[in-house]
């Protein structure tokens, strides 16, 4: 067997290991459960498997989507004492129970990929047709909920809602978070070393607000008046805005057709507002920070992901496209989630350095919309290099390569397969 078909044959490997039935874990151990957007990246690599197994990804995770469409972030489908908070902590009624807030809406992007990729389009339909009113009441949800006076742009109360969790972009706005003043027992540090997950510190506040969330009835309109950690994410609002245009393309496919003029709505104000989020210095997006109502002027690789949303001007693109080639040459091991000239630069500390292959996988993706080939095959190598390198780690340090975090993880393998390799 040579490399690529052995690259092929483990990434596939660990998809069936961390198949608990139905759903799959992002690696055995230190996640133990259904999260929503690695869902989403899990399905890509199940349709290289098994067609049928990627569709049922999404089945099982919309099995906790609550009444109001909310998708949450974990699905606890069933007991496990390898993770904290668990579904004790966060006090969600429901069968399965699961967390109270949501995760970069990915869903309808991997749905629309997985369907105009499909062999079996009967198959395909049936599906999309069952999935596409699911998907319908999740968008709704995002900018009924969580921009109730129609800005532009969601916010989200939590910094695991933006993926990132312990991104420096969030610093400042998380300071503001009391620590909670009940013991708990973490349950990362088991898994993984403690130099490469966020800090006591951090997770205090963590859990304030999962206090928070529940002692404020999960009720949105509370929360979006004194929730102390709001931020509107330039990740999370690009993931979100690209989800929606694929949505509505989707519902172009559908046997029956829902009407979209909320959505379309919704995508044309996000449009007339991302400009404001751009920094003509740093030459990419910013968060805002909702409290004081400005930009967070942190560099993180989330400020390219309006590539991938297609929300760039060209002239932005370029000066992006020309930034992540500088960033490439301070850490030629995939891209940075951190700008590595920001002082809070930490190359194997979860988000506040290391590379994300299904974040490169984005803003390849962005790039190459844009025309930006050389830049987008750049990326593409170094991703391919670094799983050469390393194998299947969550995440990667960007200047040495080395696998941090979770090993075996599903996501990872999941976008080799669908990408890479």
């Amino acid at each position: 067997m040579n490399k690529l078909d052995n690259l092929v044959a483990q990434a596939k490997d660990i998809l069936r290991t961390n198949d608990l039935g139905g759903y799959t874990v992002p690696t055995k151990g230190l996640y133990p459960f259904q999260w929503n957007w690695d869902a989403g990246v899990t399905a890509l690599g199940w349709l290289y498997v098994d067609e049928l197994r990627a569709w049922t990804e999404f089945e099982k995770l919309f099995e906790g989507q609550w009444e109001n469409g909310m998708v949450p972030h974990i699905v606890f489908h069933q007991e496990s004492d390898d993770y904290f908070p668990g579904p004790d902590q966060w006090k969600v009624e429901g069968n399965p129970p699961t967390t109270s807030i949501s995760q970069p809406p990915l869903l309808a992007t991997m749905v629309r990929i997985i369907y105009e990729q499909s062999k079996d389009k009967e198959l395909a339909q049936a599906k999309l047709d069952a999935l596409m009113p699911k998907l319908i009441r999740y968008h709704e949800w995002w900018y009924r909920e969580r921009d109730p006076e129609t800005t532009g742009l969601v916010s989200s109360y939590h910094p695991w809602e933006s993926g990132m969790d312990n991104s420096p972009a969030w610093d400042d706005v998380l300071h503001r978070v009391p620590q909670v003043n009940r013991p708990y027992q973490r349950r990362d540090l088991n898994h993984v070393d403690s130099k490469q997950r966020p800090l006591k510190e951090q997770y205090d506040r963590y859990i304030y607000l999962v206090d928070f969330f529940r002692e404020n009835d999960f009720d949105y309109q509370k929360i979006y008046q004194n929730c102390p950690f709001h931020t509107q994410d330039i990740s999370l609002n690009a993931v979100l805005q690209r989800g929606t245009i694929d949505l509505i393309h989707l519902n172009t496919l559908a046997s029956v057709a829902a009407d979209m003029t909320s959505l379309e709505a919704s995508v044309a104000k996000a449009e007339e507002v991302f400009p404001s989020l751009w920094d003509a210095e740093r030459h990419l997006f910013l968060n805002r920070d909702q409290a004081l109502e400005k930009a967070i002027p942190v560099s993180t690789s989330g400020g390219f992901m309006p590539l991938y949303s297609y929300s760039a001007t060209p002239e932005q693109a370029a000066l992006m496209a020309a930034e992540i080639k500088e960033w490439l040459v301070l850490g030629p091991s995939g891209l940075a989630s951190t700008s590595p000239l920001e002082s809070t630069f930490d190359a194997k500390r979860y988000w506040r350095g290391p590379s994300w292959l299904h974040i490169n996988w984005m803003i390849v993706d962005g790039l190459k919309h844009y025309g930006h080939e050389d830049v987008a095959e750049q990326l593409r190598q170094a991703s391919r290099a670094i799983i050469e390198q390393s194998g299947y780690f969550e995440y990667f340090d960007p200047i040495t390569g080395e696998g941090c975090g979770g090993k075996d993880f599903s996501w990872t393998a999941a976008i080799a397969l669908h990408w890479l390799l």
